[in-house]
Parts: C-alpha cells; sequence; structure tokens
C-alpha cells in the first residue's frame, strides 16, 4: 500500500493536487499523522469531503476489517497539517482531527456514499466494522 500511497503523492503534488489516478480528481488532502509509538511523521492521501472550512475524512482502509494505522495516529495526536487543493496550488493547513460522535454517523457517512460507489463495497468487506470518521478543523491562528 506504500507504493500505491507514494504513487498518489507524486502525483497530487506533481499536479496542484488533482489526481487521475482511481478518478479522486480534486477530492483528496494528504494527512501528516505523527505516530502514536514512533512520533514519526506518516504520509495518508485520502479522499475528503469539504465540510464549510472542515474536511471529513474516513477510514475505511478499502474495506480491511482493520481500521487503517492512521486512525490509531490521529486519535494519538489529532494536531496535524494536511496538504490541501487551493488557490491554484497546494496549500498546507493546520488542522485537528475529532472523530465524530456517533449521532452524525449516518448522516455523514451517507457524503461518503454519494461521493464514490467504492464505499458501498467497502462495507461489504469489512467484516461488520464501522468505519470511523474525522472532522478535519483548522486550528485558529
Amino acid at each position: 500500500m506504500a507504493d500505491f500511497n507514494e504513487i498518489i503523492i507524486d502525483e497530487f503534488r506533481s499536479n496542484n493536487g488533482h489526481v487521475s489516478t482511481a478518478g479522486f480528481g480534486d477530492s483528496l488532502v494528504v494527512l501528516h499523522t505523527i505516530g502514536a509509538k514512533s512520533g514519526a511523521v506518516r504520509l495518508n492521501p485520502l479522499m475528503a469531503i469539504p465540510e464549510g472550512e472542515s474536511w471529513l475524512v474516513v477510514g475505511s482502509a478499502a474495506g480491511s476489517p482493520k481500521d487503517p494505522a492512521w486512525v490509531h495516529n490521529l486519535r494519538a495526536h489529532p494536531a496535524i497539517d494536511i496538504e490541501t487543493p487551493g488557490d491554484g496550488g497546494i496549500r498546507t493547513v493546520a488542522v485537528d482531527a475529532d472523530e465524530i460522535p456517533e449521532s452524525e454517523w449516518d448522516r455523514q457517512w451517507q457524503k461518503f456514499l454519494d461521493a464514490s460507489d467504492g464505499f458501498a463495497k467497502y462495507t461489504e468487506t469489512a467484516e461488520g466494522r464501522r468505519f470511523p470518521i474525522f472532522r478535519l478543523t483548522p486550528t485558529a491562528q
């Protein structure tokens, strides 16, 4: 998976945030998470859904029955940077990540289902795992 992520990140950075691979288009952000154990910076390209000044991201791991490592890292270190398309290029934004409450989950999950058919397929292979959804909100400067 790391090689695929590297390809996506390279394409993202080379094309001002636009990624043709897998039809991502302009919907990606790159999370700069901090390893929960290692403290090392990890880069994770993810589809993001804009929500006002914030973004929603989901820990689907392409339908794996286990949460992706970045979810554990984000829970341990929720203050991160993201790279996002904007202003004719890529900008880096400091954000705070908050896992959405259970009361919002159905409504927010529907946004991902509406955005891509792939998410519905992921639920079939996830062995009942409920995918964590995070809101990434820019920090007050």
